[in-house]
């Protein structure tokens, strides 16, 4: 497996990260062993979770990823760069989600205790909060690297004018900033190319997108009638409406039909095509692959090793390019 930085700092990650967040609804505890013990011999040594997750799961559940993934640690944890996320909401008082000062420091230390360790290498905040002044965050997440509970920070889903934002916050107060986003990212998802990656590519952000195969749409496998097969996330609590609404669409069914051509007179998988077109933007660190059975990361594991020609890149590029427009058609 390929290793590459992460943005500008001096953190070497696997060229694709294992995303966990089946683990504990989709995946029961003996399943999610076998997707990280399949992960760890195809050479991933970058783990991705949350404490809200498992996905689709109730707020009952949340944190059981993190505690799966901290039992599996156990003996090997410096084997591993381990990321992890907060923001989220985790219980029912008012100050049990977002990014206010309490709660990020309330959140590393359940997360650590999850996860059985005393770091974690990347803390990210999940959801960009509107009600929490960046200042609070971006000094409440200095303090946590400067007590060691974490050696970077980072975001997710975070407009690329409040990445921006954030980063001039922190150059001004002397604070950690983030060095690595976490968008939303795929062939039937582009509209990242049109600011955020630009904005990383110049301030040397690690990119770490999810959805590659777009919640499992560009693996082929799903019809658009008669609907979401059962446990999928796709019909998966309160999962099922956020990634019927991103995907379930007969437009992009019917690009999913043409990629799926254009795969198979590369010889390729389409999943496989579908994340090393992730892979080929220069902006990208490292895609989250995910799965529900271990035999499903095979294809994306052979993304690593295979670069896509000039001529494919671009047929893929002009076959979905009104998805990066943002109107494309549903």
């Amino acid at each position: 497996m390929e290793q590459t930085r992460l943005g500008r700092t001096g953190l070497t990650v696997s060229r694709l990260c294992l995303g966990t967040m089946t683990f504990g609804v989709q995946c029961d505890e003996a399943t999610s062993r076998a997707i990280l013990d399949a992960a760890a011999e195809g050479g991933i040594t970058f783990l991705d979770t949350a404490d809200v997750y498992p996905l689709g799961g109730t707020r009952q559940t949340n944190g059981r990823t993190e505690e799966i993934l901290g039992r599996w640690l156990a003996g090997r944890r410096h084997d591993f760069v381990l990321a992890t996320k907060c923001g989220g909401v985790m219980t029912d008082h008012p100050w049990g989600r977002g990014s206010s000062r309490k709660h990020v420091l309330d959140a590393i230390d359940a997360s650590l205790r999850r996860l059985r360790t005393d770091y974690v290498d990347l803390y990210q905040i999940h959801l960009f909060d509107p009600e929490t002044p960046i200042d609070e965050t971006l000094r409440a997440l200095d303090d946590v690297v400067r007590s060691g509970k974490a050696r970077y920070v980072g975001c997710s889903n975070f407009l690329a004018w409040r990445v921006a934002r954030a980063l001039g916050r922190s150059e001004a107060l002397g604070l950690a900033r983030f060095d690595s986003v976490q968008p939303r990212y795929n062939l039937l998802f582009r509209e990242m190319e049109r600011e955020l990656l630009p904005l990383c590519l110049e301030e040397g952000l690690g990119v770490i997108p999810y959805n590659p195969i777009a919640g499992g749409l560009l693996s082929g496998k799903h019809v658009f009638d008669p609907g979401p097969p059962a446990g999928s996330r796709f019909t998966l609590g309160g999962a099922a409406k956020i990634y019927q609404d991103r995907y379930w669409h007969p437009g992009m069914f019917g690009t999913v039909e043409k990629l799926r051509g254009v795969a198979a007179e590369a010889g390729l998988d389409l999943v496989t095509l579908a994340v090393a077109w992730v892979l080929a933007n220069p902006a990208v660190t490292a895609p989250i692959v995910g799965a529900s059975r271990p035999e499903q990361l095979a294809p994306a594991l052979a993304a690593a090793t295979t670069a896509l020609s000039p001529e494919l890149k671009a047929r893929l590029d002009d076959l979905t390019a009104e998805y990066r427009r943002g109107d494309a058609a549903r």
